[in-house]
């Protein structure tokens, strides 16, 4: 399946800003089964300084810094990128317990493994928790197919959780999140990686975007589309296998990577540090679009 994915974000400040400093996580990895056959990033006003990077995961950062005054800032991610992914096939492979995969991640010195282990790890947005340990603990029950339980987490967030835009921010905490039982595919993607991490278990987090289709008979919005976030778990032999509990499915070719991290904080689509004294209006449209 061949996309083209336009993203772009506007900044309208109220006081002109003097100079900002800026880093943009908008432009898709390279990968089995994802190729960027065009990718590049519009930013007005031009900046001053430009350079892309590669960051401690993989992904593809670009660093920019406006040394003028400007009122507005608009950068354009436009990338055209091919998907070759086919759905994958678990049924046929032999499963192990959950309990024999995260013993063999704790003592496994392979290259992958050691990579894996630090996904283990607690990090901001997704610590582990007791609360998360008991939430999981229902879908982790002793000795159950590791393959098996993993579905089974998705099922479980995508039922017990409602979809509600701006029903959280990025700063609401996994506890409040449960409590709740409502959020956005960030949130559910963070209570995943926790849950995981709560038993031991490796998880990390995916951004990037899916096509969404408009309802029947009605016309696909312009810049209706949203950036999306899913997880993975690793599990040895299998490598990491993506989870999407907001959609209750398998990411495949409709599911479109940007990269990924421990958490949120680690794939920011766009962040930085700007010089003004007053107050701004952020705007976000994306589009993929077949093609």
């Amino acid at each position: 399946m061949n996309y083209r994915i336009t993203h772009r974000t506007q900044y309208i400040y109220n006081e002109p800003v003097s100079l900002c400093h800026n880093e943009a996580r908008l432009l898709p990895r390279e990968m089995d089964g994802q190729q960027c056959n065009q990718c590049r990033l519009m930013i007005d006003p031009a900046p001053t300084d430009l350079r892309e990077r590669i960051d401690y995961f993989g992904n593809r950062v670009v660093f920019f810094a406006i040394e003028h005054p400007h009122e507005q800032l608009t950068v354009t991610a436009s990338s055209d990128v091919v998907i070759t992914r086919t759905p994958r096939s678990l049924r046929d492979r032999p499963q192990v317990p959950w309990e024999s995969v995260r013993d063999t991640l704790h003592s496994d010195s392979t290259p992958d493994g050691l990579e894996a282990r630090q996904f283990v790890l607690d990090s901001p947005f997704s610590p582990a928790s007791p609360e998360l340990l008991t939430y999981a603990r229902t879908s982790f029950p002793s000795n159950r197919p590791i393959l098996d339980a993993l579905e089974d987490l998705m099922h479980r967030i995508y039922q017990d959780f409602e979809f509600v835009p701006d029903a959280t921010t990025v700063s609401t905490p996994l506890e409040e999140v449960l409590e709740l039982r409502r959020g956005v595919c960030q949130d559910f993607a963070h209570l995943g990686i926790g849950c995981l991490r709560s038993l031991g278990l490796a998880a990390r987090y995916v951004s990037g975007y899916i096509e969404t289709l408009p309802p029947p008979g009605k016309p696909k919005l312009l810049g209706a589309d949203a950036s999306h976030a899913w997880f993975a778990a690793w599990v040895p032999g299998l490598g990491w296998l993506e989870y999407d509990p907001t959609n209750d499915l398998a990411p495949e070719e409709r599911h479109i990577v940007i990269g990924w991290g421990r958490d949120y904080g680690d794939i920011t689509p766009l962040k930085g540090v700007l010089f003004s004294s007053g107050k701004h209006e952020m705007r976000v449209s994306v589009d993929v679009e077949p093609i």
